[in-house]
């Protein structure tokens, strides 16, 4: 499983496993979480970089329609895997 590092608007880096990537309306979206255990936390991130930016930008999604909408297509890819949120 592919672990990637995250700068935080603070300046510190935060470290996510990625468990799975989709494309939806011409956005990428990546699903992660923080550790390998049965106990990790999942985030849904998409990606806000501009088309000419050098380096990707991620951004947790926050609003309730968009996270729920994004968070079925992952529970649809993940069917075998007990998605908690």
């Amino acid at each position: 499983m592919e672990k990637i590092k995250f700068q935080t608007p603070d300046g510190t880096t935060e470290e996510f496993y990625v468990e799975e990537q989709t494309m939806i309306g011409g956005r990428s979206y990546l699903l992660v979480s923080d550790s390998l255990d049965d106990e990790a936390s999942a985030y849904i991130l998409k990606d806000c970089s501009s088309q000419d930016s050098p380096e990707a930008c991620y951004e947790m999604v926050e609003e309730e329609e968009e996270l729920q909408a994004v968070y079925k297509v992952f529970e649809q890819m993940l069917d075998d895997v007990d998605l908690e949120m």
